[in-house]
């Protein structure tokens, strides 16, 4: 069974799945001329100031004011839960297996396909808002199964495309924004601090059920504050990697450029090489890099729906900021701190190759010793905990689609926290193949929804766009 998922895997996930992705963002961006790159200043001013924070205090009182419900959440809250969605066991494990798979080269095909998912992560993201409905609780329900069906070009075809992306994010959200983050919670807790997988995944299951048990108000809270803060403290402990190795970052990020274009080369440190080829490094950077920033999926524009915000465009701005935060610097800072600390190519006692968390453990025990295990393990375990409750919203709402309306939020959430336990104490291989494999097929209704209406989006872009030129 395994080895039949990984067949099909490895097949979705092939040259043309890859070109689809990568062609769809390159086709956006430069229809858009470019503007997701030049504003990305303004969209980074509004994640950062109190700009936002502003404009949504004056519309809840305006609101309230008026006698409406208000149901919707803060951009900046909107932002964050996303990010808590993406900023998961990817950027920790995701980075190090791709760089093990794939050569060193598979960092800067990471970057890459993060620089074209801007483009793609705004297009889903600003439809998303444009076409989202409110709820009889002042909320909204958004994301492409809403886009596909209330603005596709064939309304039929739509629909059918709309429940098919719902169906995927559901499975999805079981398997890789529950399940497998679960796990890697366990497993981490097992190997650093010897707790049981029973254990660990009973505590991690009553914390998720309580995150999620209010709905996307209180995740959204909850997000707020535990990603900056864990952000931060990973952010901070890579760059200390790097800047206690910095003498071998220039050959790193050499090695780095020259293993992304060649036909084959190897490359090592201090532990053994790594042979890898210009398809593997292609493959396995952009597939990592779409698992960590989910650029192209569409689940976040699930999230970005939430938001309570008069402006689709803007919130388009602030949700391409994730790509940026989730790749470009997290992702970036933990591909340089395995270069730089030269463990790439290194070995356990049996003899076979150090990958996934191993991995960075043995990166950041370079610089921290013993304490680098348990540094790492206490990464995985906030940013899987933070993924888990992100993904539930999202899953939540297109099984909500799916429901046709039907109140089932409740049950959605004591089931999704009870498959949080099942993930923590099982073997998980399987659940990783398919995980990956309904990712690409998340995708493939995602990115015709936003090939077929990115005339929408250049519209909508246009007083943005004169905006510029003044």
């Amino acid at each position: 069974m395994t080895e039949y998922l990984k067949e099909i895997d490895a097949f979705v996930w092939g040259p043309a799945m890859l070109a689809f992705m990568l062609g769809t963002g390159i086709f956006l961006l430069i229809r858009m001329r470019f503007l997701p790159f030049r504003r990305l200043g303004y969209a980074l001013r509004c994640v950062c100031g109190a700009e936002e924070k502003a404009k949504w205090e004056n519309g809840k009182r305006g609101n309230r004011k008026k006698g409406n419900s208000f149901g919707g959440v803060s951009p900046l809250s909107s932002l964050t839960t996303e990010l808590a969605a993406t900023i998961g066991t990817g950027n920790i494990v995701g980075v190090a297996t791709a760089m093990t798979l794939g050569g060193p080269g598979a960092l800067i095909w990471m970057l890459l396909a993060a620089f074209a998912g801007l483009s793609t992560k705004f297009a889903e993201s600003m439809l998303s808002v444009k076409y989202r409905v409110r709820n009889a609780d002042g909320s909204y329900s958004g994301g492409p199964m809403y886009t596909l069906s209330r603005a596709f070009p064939c309304r039929r075809a739509g629909l059918l495309l709309g429940k098919a992306f719902a169906l995927f994010a559901v499975f999805a959200s079981f398997g890789m924004g529950n399940m497998t983050q679960a796990n890697s919670v366990s497993a981490s807790l097992r190997e650093t601090f010897d707790i049981g997988t029973a254990q660990s995944g009973l505590v991690l299951t009553i914390l998720v059920i309580l995150a999620v048990i209010g709905g996307i108000r209180i995740i959204s809270k909850l997000t707020l504050y535990m990603v900056p803060c864990m952000a931060l403290f990973y952010i901070i402990g890579a760059l200390c990697v790097i800047i206690l190795h910095i003498e071998n970052l220039p050959h790193g990020v050499m090695e780095m450029v020259r293993m992304a274009f060649s036909k084959e080369a190897a490359a090592g440190g201090m532990g053994g090489a790594i042979v890898a080829s210009f398809r593997d490094a292609m493959r396995f950077g952009i597939s990592r890099g779409v698992f960590s920033n989910e650029a192209g999926l569409g689940a976040g524009g699930i999230t970005a729906a939430a938001a309570e915000t008069d402006s689709p465009v803007r919130q388009g701005y602030i949700s391409m900021t994730g790509v940026f935060f989730d790749t470009v610097v997290i992702c970036t800072l933990t591909g340089l701190a395995l270069s730089a600390s030269g463990v790439l190519g290194m070995r356990d006692e049996a003899g076979t190759p150090l990958s996934g968390a191993a991995l960075t453990i043995a990166a950041f025990s370079t610089a921290f010793g013993k304490f680098g295990g348990c540094f790492v393990s206490i990464g995985i375990c906030l940013f899987a905990f933070a993924t888990i409750i992100a993904w539930e919203y999202q899953g939540e709402c297109a099984f909500v689609f799916l429901a046709r309306g039907r109140d089932c939020r409740m049950c959605y959430r004591f089931v999704y926290g009870l498959v949080t336990f099942i993930g923590a104490v099982c073997a998980l291989e399987t659940v990783w193949e398919l995980s990956d494999i309904m990712n690409a097929l998340m995708a493939v209704p995602n990115l015709v929804c936003v090939l077929a209406l990115s005339g929408v989006v250049c519209r909508e872009m246009r007083p943005h766009v004169q905006k510029d030129k003044k």
